[in-house]
């Protein structure tokens, strides 16, 4: 309790006064001058005793409702700079006391609010810039397609020349639903209401899920796929969930993997965790580039130089951002490298409960 700065003065003070007026009094009494006062001079002694405790009880009261004052005068100053953006946590003025305890209370509600803003400002920013790239990689494949209709409505168009602009029309549609629902898979994950089941699922059969919608797209390009598997690795997570985020990644490296290249997959395990790479012989990644790889709507340096033409996994930067975002919610790990040799390495690393 005596740590209270404001209550200890006033304790001090009160107790001051108090052995002043039991000295005063027992001088009185011992000098034997009650005894010799006439009944007026002894009503007069003891109004001035009166008045003179009052005024020493007076002083440290005021003294201290003064500071008092000042300390509220401060900390409304203080409320008032942080109502005004000009204020800023003060780590100097934390000490004990009623006023600074309150003080100190506001100033860490003013820190956390203050956070607070800036994380919405953020957010605010983020979603500003995630909205105009959404709009940029719409506009263009729904120009291309509405160019390729004003191109079918022409009369005298041939058959085959129709098909073609059929077929390509029927391509923008497929990538920009594709896009569509990865922003809708995204903003799930982001609401918190996607729902992972938790069982025990097979790597092996994860990475031939994944392959099998992809196998035709691979032997057009002409670019081989392998698996390997070793013995038979589980972990625990979400196997519809998993096989698309691979998926995603297996479209990332068939992007950039040129004709004649290959895509090799590996399953295993370790005392650690279970574990599914993707390994290509395409350029790699550029070094500048690694870092931001499974960030949202981040093309890279080469796409950017390219331009944008076709909405696709590659070309927007949301593929491996969902694909990164699916195993991290299921407590895995998705991490991207280079080869020593050339080309890209990602892996799908489901971490074990026990060792």
């Amino acid at each position: 309790m005596l740590r209270n700065r404001e209550l200890a003065r006033m304790v001090a003070a009160y107790v001051l006064s108090a052995c002043a007026l039991a000295f005063g009094a027992y001088a009185t009494v011992t000098t034997g001058v009650l005894a010799q006062m006439s009944p007026c001079g002894l009503a007069a002694a003891c109004a001035a005793w009166t008045i003179a405790v009052a005024g020493a009880l007076a002083v440290p009261v005021a003294a201290a409702t003064c500071a008092r004052y000042r300390a509220l005068a401060r900390l409304a100053g203080g409320i008032d700079a942080a109502l005004h953006g000009s204020r800023r946590l003060s780590v100097e003025r934390m000490r004990e006391g009623e006023l600074a305890i309150l003080a100190n209370e506001i100033d860490k509600l003013f820190s956390r609010l203050t956070r607070a803003n800036e994380a919405l400002d953020r957010e605010k920013r983020a979603l500003a810039d995630a909205l105009a790239d959404i709009s940029h990689q719409l506009r263009t494949p729904l120009t291309t397609l509405a160019l390729t209709v004003e191109l079918l409505r022409r009369e005298g168009s041939e058959a085959r020349r129709r098909d073609e602009l059929l077929r390509r029309a029927d391509m923008l549609l497929g990538q920009v639903s594709w896009l569509v629902e990865a922003l809708l898979k995204l903003a799930r994950i982001d609401a918190g209401i996607v729902r992972l089941e938790r069982t025990t699922v097979a790597a092996a059969e994860v990475a031939r899920r994944a392959a099998a919608p992809l196998e035709i797209a691979y032997e057009l390009k002409g670019v081989d796929l392998a698996l390997d598997v070793q013995g038979e690795p589980t972990f625990e997570g979400d196997a519809a969930w998993t096989t698309e985020a691979l998926e995603n990644v297996l479209k990332n490296c068939l992007e950039h993997t040129p004709a004649g290249g290959s895509v090799r997959m590996a399953v295993g395990e370790d005392a650690l965790a279970c574990r599914i790479s993707v390994e290509d012989t395409g350029p790699g990644i550029d070094p500048e580039d690694l870092p931001h790889v499974f960030e949202r709507f981040y093309r890279g340096r080469a796409a950017e130089v390219r331009g944008a033409e076709r909405v696709d996994p590659a070309g927007v930067g949301i593929g491996l951002a969902l694909a990164r975002e699916l195993v991290g919610a299921e407590g895995g790990v998705l991490t991207a490298a280079n080869r020593a040799e050339g080309g890209a390495r990602f892996e799908l690393a489901f971490f074990k409960t026990a060792v």
